[in-house]
C-alpha cells in the first residue's frame, strides 16, 4: 500500500516539531498538522512566557536589598510593557518553530486533525483526508478546571499570559508547579497573593525538606497560605469574583486562577476510530518506545500521561524518528529526570526523595542551610537549602534536592554527574569554587543523619 506521507505528525509543540525535524532529516516524507500557534504550550502559554515573567517578578528582589549594597533604585512597573515584549519574543520562537519543519522539508498543515484509521486523518476544516505509513499524536494537554458553579468566571494559565492589566488580588488554587509558580510571579509584581491547596504543604511528591524550604519562602514574599481547603464556587460581585470555601467562608479577589493539573488533548480526535487504547486518566497508553497498541500510531509527550516535561517530549520525539526512520531503535529512561520549579526561592531536583531513599537500603543523608551571600548585607532572611543523598559509607548519589537561587542550573550540572553514576566520593574530589552556593556540594564533611535498617540514626 501507498502512502501521502511517511511521517503524519499531529501537533506542532515540542515533541511533534522535534520528531518532524529528524524524520525529515532522515529522508521521510512528512506532514505536521496543528489547528493553534506552532509551538505547543511550552513556547506559547507554557515555560517560556512563565519564565519571563518569573523574570520580571524578581527584579522586585533585587531593588528590595539594593540600597544594602549602596544602590537607590526608584522603580515602576508597567503590566503591559511586560506582555508586549513577551508577545514579540514569543513570535519569533514560534517563526524558528516553523523553521524547524519546514527548512528540512516538512509540510505545515494549518488545520485540524481526526484521525479516521491506523493509517489515515482526515483535516477538519479543508475536508481532506490524509494517509501516512506512521502517525505521531503530539497534541498535548491542557489546563483541568473543576466542576464547580462558576467556573467560566476563572483563569487558567492560558489566559494569565493575556490578562489586559493586573487584578487588585488573585487567588490561586492549587499546589503544584503552575499554582506555585505564578504565586510567585503575582506577589513579586504586587498582587495579594493568596493560595489555596487541599493537601497540607505545596509540591506533593517533593523532598519534605523543599516543600518546607519554598513554603517559607511564599510566605516571607507575602503569598498567604490556605490548606486542606478547596474552592466549592465562584460567582461575580460588581468588578470582583467571590470564591466560596469547602469551610463555607466567601471571599472576594479581583481574579481566581485555577492551578488544578492538567489533562491530555485526546478527545475528538478519532482515537476510537483507529482503535488506539486510552488510560484511565484519558491520556494516550504507550510503551517505551512511544508506540501505542496499534503498530502504526505513536504518541509523545503530555498526551502520554507520563513526565509531563518539554525536555522529555522533545526527547521522545527524536527518538521515535531514530526507531522509524533511522534504523536506530531508541527509548526514554524516564527513571532518571531533573526538574526545576521556577517559583521564588527556585527548587530543582533530581533523583529519589529521603523518604523514598530510606526504603532503598541503608543512605546517608547530607543537609546544609544558609542565607545566601548576595543577602547578607540586608534584613533578607530567605535561606537556601542543598541536600546530597546517597548510600551508605560515601557511596552512589542517589538524590539531590536545592531550594535558593539558581537551583536549577546546579543541578542541571551535577545531572551529568549523577547519571553517570557518581559516588559521594567522586563529589568530595572536586575543588570548591569559592565563594559561591554550589561549593557545599563538594564540602560536605559528614552525613547530617543516616537511615539504617529503614530507620533514622
Amino acid at each position: 500500500m501507498s502512502f501521502e506521507y511517511d511521517l503524519l505528525v499531529i501537533g506542532a509543540g515540542s515533541g511533534g516539531v522535534r520528531a518532524a525535524r529528524m524524520a525529515a532529516t532522515y529522508g521521510a516524507k512528512v506532514a505536521v498538522v496543528e489547528e493553534d500557534r506552532v509551538g505547543g504550550t511550552c513556547v506559547i502559554r507554557g515555560c517560556v512566557p512563565k519564565k519571563l515573567f518569573v523574570y520580571a517578578s524578581r527584579f522586585a528582589d533585587m531593588f528590595e536589598i539594593a540600597p544594602s549594597f549602596g544602590w537607590t533604585v526608584e522603580s515602576s512597573f508597567d503590566w503591559p510593557t511586560l506582555v508586549a515584549n513577551k508577545d514579540k519574543e514569543i513570535a519569533r520562537l514560534e517563526a524558528a518553530y516553523v523553521a524547524a519543519v519546514e527548512k528540512p522539508g516538512g509540510t505545515l498543515l494549518r488545520d485540524r486533525a481526526v484521525l479516521t484509521g491506523p493509517n489515515s486523518a482526515r483535516l477538519v476544516n479543508s475536508g481532506r483526508e490524509i494517509t501516512a505509513r506512521y502517525i505521531l499524536v503530539a497534541t498535548g494537554g491542557h489546563p483541568h478546571i473543576p466542576d464547580i458553579p462558576g467556573k467560566e468566571l476563572g483563569i487558567t494559565s492560558n489566559e494569565a499570559f493575556e490578562l489586559k492589566q493586573l487584578p487588585h488580588s488573585i487567588l490561586i488554587e492549587g499546589g503544584g508547579y503552575i499554582a506555585v509558580e505564578f504565586a510567585t510571579v503575582f506577589a513579586g509584581l504586587g498582587v495579594p497573593t493568596t493560595l489555596v491547596y487541599r493537601g497540607d504543604k505545596v509540591l506533593r511528591g517533593f523532598d519534605d525538606d523543599l516543600r518546607t524550604g519554598l513554603e517559607a519562602g511564599l510566605q516571607e514574599r507575602g503569598v498567604k497560605l490556605i490548606y486542606e481547603t478547596t474552592i466549592r464556587a465562584v460567582e461575580a460581585k460588581g468588578s470582583d469574583v467571590v470564591a466560596r470555601f469547602s469551610d463555607e467562608v466567601d471571599a472576594p479577589f479581583g481574579a481566581v486562577m485555577f492551578a488544578t493539573g492538567r489533562r491530555a488533548n485526546t478527545r475528538g480526535i478519532g482515537l476510537e476510530a483507529a482503535g488506539v487504547e486510552l488510560n484511565a486518566d484519558g491520556s494516550i497508553k504507550v510503551d517505551r518506545y512511544s508506540k501505542t497498541n496499534v503498530d502504526s500510531i505513536y504518541a509523545v509527550g503530555d498526551v502520554t500521561g507520563r513526565s509531563q516535561l518539554t525536555p522529555i517530549a522533545v526527547r521522545e520525539g527524536w527518538y521515535v524518528a531514530e526507531t522509524l526512520f533511522n534504523d536506530n531503535p531508541q527509548w526514554v529512561d524516564h527513571s532518571q529526570i531533573g526538574t526545576a520549579v521556577f517559583a521564588e526561592p527556585e527548587v530543582a531536583t533530581i533523583g529519589l526523595t529521603e523518604e523514598e531513599a530510606a526504603t532503598h537500603g541503608d543512605i546517608d543523608v547530607y543537609l546544609a542551610r544558609f542565607r545566601p551571600m548576595i543577602n547578607t548585607l540586608s534584613t533578607k532572611s530567605t535561606r537556601t537549602m542543598m541536600k546530597l543523598i546517597t548510600a551508605a559509607d560515601g557511596g552512589k548519589v542517589l538524590g539531590l534536592h536545592i531550594l535558593g537561587k539558581e537551583a536549577a542550573e546546579m543541578v542541571q550540572v551535577a545531572s551529568v554527574a549523577i547519571g553517570m553514576g557518581a559516588t559521594k566520593a567522586d563529589f568530595d574530589r572536586a575543588i570548591a569554587m569559592h565563594p559561591t552556593a554550589g561549593e557545599e556540594l563538594v564540602t560536605f564533611k559528614g552525613p547530617t543523619h543516616r537511615y539504617r535498617n529503614g530507620a533514622k540514626v
